[in-house]
């Protein structure tokens, strides 16, 4: 089902009930400021929307909009699409489907299976003490900052959670070494002898969403640079970082020219960590990526400290 987790996420149904402390919350009014205040100064427009889904079934945004379309930013959003999202953080919709990139909204108790329906709702600590136990479970080691983070959890709520957790044994305080703050081990957590595997990660990837947790774990600083002024760009427009074992030790700026077929490298960049295989096992890495986007080629055609021998792997298959 999608929603809110740390940010408008896919997640595993079984998972729904968990937030429902959260989708209360929102009725409530805590959510993002300018929805709330519409859902204060709009709620009966809401609840008409609500009752037409309800009569009508699925809609999207576009049935409810009052103006041009395409425009960017929710402050030049329609009262209809305010109002789809005031449901849908409320949790009184969901998404059923989609149409490419839109949402296609529904009445939550319609959209998702029964049992999950009929799930029972754990009160607000059994909850967020569940989602934490998964967050901890899916980093390993991490401090509250990391914890609180995964799901975006209130910081107070977290806290005592942590607090309950490390009291009833679920979770160890250690100190970790180059951390400035307490760190907490999730049970069963081990660290393996050596880790092996290679992979472009998006920059929308969990393992290096937190940019402060991927730069005390990888000693690498990753930044979006979508939004960034060309002119002002480090590395790129969208970049991946390149995941060798256990160290980040290249990024690449890529673009899929479809017309022609091909994924071009428009920048190519070293890490400290690159070793002497890094061209050879990005460059496979690459061709991996060639395949699966139905593409034909790739080709390397920007800048950067990795691009020449990239270049060189990827047409003679030697670093």
């Amino acid at each position: 089902f999608e929603y809110w987790g740390h940010e408008a996420s896919l997640m595993p149904l079984e998972l729904q009930p968990l937030f429902r402390w959260r989708m209360q919350r929102a009725q409530e009014g805590a959510m993002w400021t300018g929805i709330a205040r519409f859902g204060r100064e709009k709620r009966a427009y809401i609840d008409g929307v609500l009752a037409e889904i309800e009569r009508r079934g699925p809609v999207t945004g576009g049935d409810f909009a009052e103006g041009p379309r395409g425009q960017p930013g929710w402050w030049s959003w329609s009262d209809g699409k305010r109002a789809l999202e005031w449901l849908f953080w409320a949790g009184l919709i969901t998404t059923r489907t989609r149409n490419g990139f839109e949402r296609v909204y529904d009445l939550t108790e319609r959209a998702l299976p029964a049992h999950i329906i009929d799930a029972p709702t754990p009160d607000e600590p059994d909850a967020q003490r569940a989602l934490i136990r998964i967050a901890a479970r899916a980093m390993g080691v991490a401090t509250e900052a990391d914890l609180r983070d995964w799901f975006r959890m209130p910081v107070a709520d977290t806290k005592a959670r942590i607090a309950e957790l490390v009291e009833g044994g679920e979770l160890t305080p250690v100190q970790v070494k180059s951390w400035r703050q307490i760190a907490y081990l999730a049970p069963g957590a081990k660290t393996p002898r050596k880790v092996s595997g290679q992979a472009l990660l998006s920059p929308f990837d969990n393992l290096i969403w937190a940019r402060d947790r991927t730069e005390r774990l990888f000693g690498v600083r990753v930044r979006l640079e979508i939004y960034t002024p060309e002119h002002k760009r480090m590395h790129g427009y969208y970049v991946l970082p390149f995941l060798e074992d256990e160290a980040i030790t290249a990024r690449v700026d890529l673009k899929s020219d479809r017309k022609a077929g091909v994924l071009l490298v428009q920048a190519a960049w070293r890490e400290p960590d690159a070793t002497p295989d890094t061209s050879m096992r990005l460059a496979d890495e690459l061709k991996l990526m060639v395949k699966w986007l139905g593409l034909g080629d790739v080709r390397v055609v920007g800048k950067g400290d990795l691009a020449q021998a990239l270049g060189a792997s990827l047409a003679t298959g030697n670093p």
